[in-house]
């Protein structure tokens, strides 16, 4: 029934915030733009930012309140080449890192951070494509 995933959004409270961490901090370029959402260019899904008011208005208040205050919402995975040189340069622009590069079990090297409004990402590569 399901085959992949298209796009991935995420409700946010600080619009404006979020956008700044993803467009400069990232360095995801902005695809478009509204006063509620806002969209990035990536490679196979189409990403998004949307303001929680008109997340609520689009569904339902209920079903976009967060009620889970404080807690990590999402856990987003993105592939890089490598997971040490993209843990650096975050760490320059002030990313905040949860776990440095690790080597896990299931074969990939990780490392996790939070963006400002506590969604989880995890960066990683196959272990294969680095040496130790």
């Amino acid at each position: 029934m399901f085959h992949r995933i298209m796009a991935t959004g995420l409700f946010v409270r600080d619009l404006a915030r979020c956008t700044a961490f993803y467009r400069d901090t990232l360095g995801l370029e902005v695809q478009e733009s509204t006063p509620d959402n806002v969209s990035f260019k990536m490679e196979n899904v189409y990403f998004f930012l949307l303001e929680v008011s008109a997340a609520a208005h689009m569904i339902s208040e209920e079903a976009v309140e967060m009620k889970s205050e404080g807690r990590y919402h999402v856990l987003l995975a993105a592939g890089v080449e490598d997971v040490d040189a993209a843990y650096e340069t975050l760490k320059a622009r002030g990313v905040t890192f949860l776990r440095p590069p690790t080597n896990q079990p299931w074969g990939l090297r990780t490392a996790y951070f939070a963006d400002p409004e506590g969604n989880l990402w995890e960066i990683n590569q196959s272990i294969g494509s680095k040496p130790d």
